[in-house]
């Protein structure tokens, strides 16, 4: 029995978190099991609350805030400690498609990548104020240029990974992950591939980012991670990569064909 783990970091979501976990597809083949993991990252409301009632399996609180890179170093762990074969990370703030996560994590099961992005500006984005589009461009592209490929959402908050992808990514700093993760699984060796979403701006709560603290924090950990040294893996045969995961591509395709147009967000 293979095992997806789709895990939320979450920060005081309580009125977004409920939304995005009822839509969490939780058939994916009847070889394989879903679960839903949280980690809350020092709520003060009533996320953990929420989550639990709207049918998160698993919870990790924080006893304070530690930041979104922390949270989501966490939510790799938690997915090794439960036994995934693949892990989604999706934020909680009902701006990022769940129903769309077969979609995302489908290059993954069918043996071409091992780290996957929903991407915004290959699919379709709602309501995304021009400074954010601009802050976006300027950090995928900065992304691009120290790897060397085209990349079209470095920020994206919804993410596939294989089992070792999760067991070899570092997460330099607490503040954020987007950049850092991305820069470390490539370089690292890790084939990516972005994949169409629809992305639609929170309706509740509001971002953590603000931008001078966003740059002073971001911008020293890439320099950070690109100065150390990465030890190459081996790519894995794709056949061996996808063993016995055949039996869940039928209802992988079902479910990605299926999939409403819905517009959800990002944490952070």
């Amino acid at each position: 029995m293979k095992k997806l783990v789709v895990f939320l970091p979450a920060h005081n979501e309580e009125g977004n978190i409920g939304h995005v976990i009822a839509r969490i597809p939780r058939e994916m083949g009847r070889d394989w099991t879903v679960e839903v993991l949280v980690v809350d990252d020092g709520s003060t409301d009533r996320t953990v609350e929420e989550a639990r009632r709207a049918g998160a399996n698993h919870v990790t609180s924080f006893p304070a805030n530690r930041g979104l890179g922390a949270a989501v170093r966490e939510g790799l762990a938690g997915c090794l400690r439960l036994g995934a074969d693949v892990g989604l990370m999706i934020d909680a703030d009902n701006e990022y498609p769940a129903a769309e996560i077969p979609n995302v994590i489908a290059p993954i099961l069918e043996g071409r990548a091992d780290y996957t992005m929903g991407s915004r500006f290959k699919g379709t984005i709602r309501g995304m104020r021009l400074h954010r589009r601009l802050g976006n461009v300027c950090f995928t592209l900065l992304q691009a240029i120290l790897l060397r490929r085209v990349i079209w959402d470095g920020q994206s908050g919804m993410r596939g990974f294989s089992r070792e992808a999760m067991t070899r990514a570092e997460i330099i700093h607490d503040y954020n992950y987007a950049q850092v993760l991305t820069l470390n699984l490539v370089r690292q060796g890790f084939v990516m591939e972005e994949v169409p979403i629809t992305y639609q701006v929170r309706v509740h709560g509001q971002s953590f980012i603000k931008f001078r603290k966003y740059l002073g924090h971001v911008l020293p950990a890439i320099w950070r991670e690109m100065r150390r040294p990465i030890a190459k893996r081996e790519r894995q045969n794709a056949a061996e990569a996808v063993a016995g995961t055949r039996a869940a591509e039928p209802a992988l395709r079902r479910a990605a064909s299926t999939a409403p147009a819905e517009k959800e967000r990002r944490y952070g």
